[in-house]
Formats: structure tokens, sequence, C-alpha cells
């Protein structure tokens, strides 16, 4: 039997911890429909045996404590809800346990945020790890030693299992469903949770929103030009002379303040503020592409594939209702 130890750290994301739970004994149901034996032993564990979440707002009653842990062959971290420095905090008790059940052979999987309380622990340190787009830039300051997979839905590395945003922990669940069953086991359970298993990528559900929790003045200057001029052809030789810069130390601060060269930037408030008209117009794709500032279609959709992960058609069709 598969030891599955499920932790409820405080002020945990309630969906994460029930959802793995839901997920492994659901397989346990189907293998003892078909006459089989139960393949996981699923304990919650926690500080205490009641446990508050999701900031308060529920309990979670857990079936083994942290003080008396079990030998576990796979250990999930569920996301961590609220502030996340103050939960970290809260949570450092787990760190130690964490370790040891890696160096006793145990498999990590954290789901969406989970992953700052793995990399807290460093076990990430020096490898790849995926996390909620929207903490990207948090975890890279964090963290600037462990390599976020930017669009990642799940990551693998020597043991250690990590998984995009939200509703992607389900692509982990299934992927470490079929690592410990079998791909049948795991496709039936894909269709009673109605789940796409075949989810690759998060870029589709990004919301590009600007890095600007910096203190670089001069690149905030050019983030708000950009921003507020994303239809007009943008040059970074034009933008380097706005703030009387060379362009090779304007893109050095640009890249260390935002995580993307000044370039990538541009390109990627282009293709959010196309992403915005796609699913707010009745534009087609062309005159969406010259409102955004450009002329040659091809180039236009291999950009925004290349942020979004699919093409505008593609995008259109997967976001916009038809219009009566």
């Amino acid at each position: 039997m598969v030891t599955v130890t499920i932790l409820t750290p405080k002020y945990a994301v309630i969906q994460g911890i029930a959802s793995a739970q839901y997920l492994f004994k659901t397989i346990n149901s189907f293998l003892e429909s078909e006459g089989q034996p139960a393949k996981f032993n699923i304990n919650l564990m926690g500080e205490e045996t009641i446990v508050p979440v999701q900031e308060g707002s529920f309990q979670v009653k857990t079936d083994v404590l942290l003080s008396e842990p079990p030998k576990t062959d796979l250990l999930i971290i569920p996301p961590i809800y609220g502030n996340m420095e103050d939960n970290l905090q809260l949570n450092k008790n787990f760190i130690p346990y964490i370790q040891k059940a890696y160096k006793e052979g145990a498999k990590i999987a954290s789901l969406c945020t989970g992953v700052f309380l793995l990399a807290e622990t460093g076990l990430l340190d020096q490898k790849k790890c995926s996390t909620h787009w929207a903490f990207y830039n948090l975890f890279k300051e964090r963290y600037p030693h462990i390599n976020i997979v930017d669009g990642g839905i799940i990551t693998v590395d020597n043991g250690i299992y990590s998984s995009g945003g939200a509703n992607s922990i389900w692509n982990l669940l299934l992927y470490l469903a079929e690592k410990y069953t079998n791909r049948e086991m795991a496709i039936r359970a894909s269709k009673y949770f109605a789940i796409d298993i075949h989810r690759n990528n998060q870029a589709t559900f990004t919301i590009f929103e600007g890095q600007k929790n910096h203190q670089d003045e001069e690149v905030k200057k050019l983030q708000t030009f950009v921003e507020k001029n994303y239809n007009a052809k943008l040059s970074v030789d034009e933008l380097s002379e706005m703030v009387a810069m060379s362009r090779r130390n304007i893109e050095r601060r640009f890249k260390k303040a935002t995580h993307n060269t000044l370039a990538q930037y541009i390109q990627r408030v282009k293709v959010e503020a196309a992403k915005k008209l796609i699913e707010s117009t009745r534009k087609n794709i062309g005159e969406v592409m010259l409102e955004v500032g450009y002329n040659d279609e091809k180039s236009f959709r291999n950009i925004f594939k290349k942020y979004v992960g699919v093409t505008p058609i593609d995008y259109k069709n997967k976001f916009v209702a038809l219009y009566a």
C-alpha cells in the first residue's frame, strides 16, 4: 500500500487538501469496485487535531499529528492562502519533517503556491518547479537560486513534483494517480472529475499585469510609456533615448527589475492588449493585430502563441461567446 500524507498547514487552501484526499479515495473506490485491494493509505497531517484553513473560514480535522509523523511514500503540500510571509512563518515547523521525509525516500508534491513552503526547506535549490503564474515574480525574487518554469502545469525534478496555479493541481494529481496505478486508472479519474488530462501549459490563463514591484523609477517610466502606447511601433533604441541611457545599460536594469528584456516587455504588453480586444470586441484578428501595432500576420501569430500558448484564433474560439 502507498501511504499518502497530505499536509494541513494553517491557512492552507482547503480545495488543495480536499482535492488530493478526494482523488486518492476515489482511485481506491475504483479499484475496490473491480475486486482489487485499495492502493492508498491517506492521512491528513497537521500540528493540531483541528487546523484552521482559508484564513480561518474552515477547519480541517487531521488524522495524524506532526509530533508523531507516519513513514510516508508520497507527501503532498497544498497551496498556502493569504499573506505569504506570515503563513510561511506560521508553518515553519513542517520544514524539518519535509526534509526528513524526502531524505528517507518519499516523493514530494507541491500544489500551486505550496511550492513556497517546499522552497523554504532548501530541497528545491538548483532544481526546477512550477507555481501559479500570478506568483512567478514573488517566487523569483524570494528564491533566485530556484528555476521557476514559466507556464508550467507539471514540473518533475528528482522526485519532487510541482504544479501550476488553481485547477492545475488536478493535472498533477492525475499524473500521480497514473504513476502509482496505471494510465487506464488516471483516464478514468479524469473522466470522473471532468478534468482535461492533456493540458500542459497555463499560459492561456495568464494575465500579464506588468512587473512594477521594484524601485527603479527610470524603468517604471518606460513601463508606463509602453503600456500607454502599446499600439505604436516601439523600438528599444528610442526608449533608451527617452531615459538618456545607453541601450546596454537600460536593458540590464530593465531585466533586473522586471525579469523581462525591454523587447519582451513590449511584446507582452501588446499581447495582453490583443487578448482584451479579442475578449471584449467584435474585431477580427486582423483588426486586432493592427490595433496593437503589428502589421505582419505571421509575426503576430507567433508572438501571441509564444506568450499565450495558443494562436489568436484559437484564443478567440476558447474565450469568446458567439454573438447573436
